[in-house]
């Protein structure tokens, strides 16, 4: 049997510990794309400097572990127009959602938010829809 799928348990029980951490002790939800946006926009405030920890740690530690796990093949595509592209909708996608998996998907649903179950909904729907236009349809990935 293989054993990937601890990878996806791994993380999303690094993800929602992080989520919980966030809302504990900054009182704020961890939606990375909001954390990015207020950042861009210029709104984050006096929270500018706890925002850029964060997202330095989002960035580095999977690097400082890469030489421990080098041999996990997340199984993407090695076309980089097509990582592009789904960068550029992903960034779209959580423009038009007002936020991203980590706000709604992780933080909205264990807070029961209805706003976040639906826009959690719609997103893995779209992702399924993808898939299924985008590999077995087209062949792109």
């Amino acid at each position: 049997m293989e054993q990937d799928w601890i990878w996806g348990l791994i993380g999303g029980l690094l993800i929602g510990t992080g989520g919980a951490f966030y809302l504990l002790f900054n009182g704020r939800i961890m939606g990375a794309s909001g954390i990015i946006g207020s950042l861009v926009d210029g709104s984050a405030g006096n929270t500018k400097w706890e925002k850029l920890v964060f997202l330095a740690g989002v960035v580095l530690l999977p690097i400082l572990l890469f030489p421990v796990y080098r041999e996990v093949d997340p199984h993407i595509t090695d076309n980089v127009a097509v990582l592009v592209a789904a960068g550029l909708l992903v960034g779209v996608g959580t423009r038009i959602a007002n936020g991203c998996t980590s706000g709604h998907g992780v933080c909205g649903i264990s807070r029961l938010s209805v706003r976040g179950i639906v826009a959690t909904v719609c997103y893995i729907l779209a992702g399924g829809v993808g898939v299924v236009i985008f590999r077995h349809l087209l062949g792109v990935i």
